[in-house]
């Protein structure tokens, strides 16, 4: 059985981990870790120390400013992508423990493409440009 890192928990909810494939499960905000436990197999978690976590990101859908899914980029092993039943309220209880400017928002496919547009023009002038 996992042990809990977390002395206190300020938020348990349902969630779901988006790593290869979805899994159901509960996650614990604490004050020592974010954790993720599998509801079928208790044996399959996530622990993240806080201060392992580089920054947070969440997905925002435009017009209505509803999160739909957040990741927590670690220092050293990548990144980790969550859906809870509540992301919103989830975020403010990992904000206890996060410092906002860690909270950001991940562009959105709108985001891309108008950077990728923007792009084209310098791609074209490199294109024909004679190197010495």
């Amino acid at each position: 059985m996992a042990q809990s890192q977390n002395s206190t928990v300020d938020l348990a909810t349902p969630a779901t981990c988006l790593m290869g494939l979805t899994s159901h499960g509960n996650v614990m905000v604490g004050n020592k870790a974010f954790e993720y436990y599998n509801e079928r197999n208790p044996e399959d978690y996530i622990q993240i120390p806080w201060d392992e976590v580089d920054y947070i990101a969440a997905e925002v859908l435009r017009g209505t400013k509803k999160i739909t899914r957040f990741a927590i980029f670690t220092k050293e092993n990548g990144h980790f992508t969550f859906s809870t039943r509540n992301d919103k309220e989830t975020l403010r209880a990992v904000r206890k423990y996060i410092d906002e400017d860690r909270l950001v928002r991940s562009p959105d496919f709108i985001d891309v493409t108008a950077k990728g547009a923007k792009s084209i023009p310098s791609v074209i002038k490199n294109l024909f440009h004679k190197g010495n």
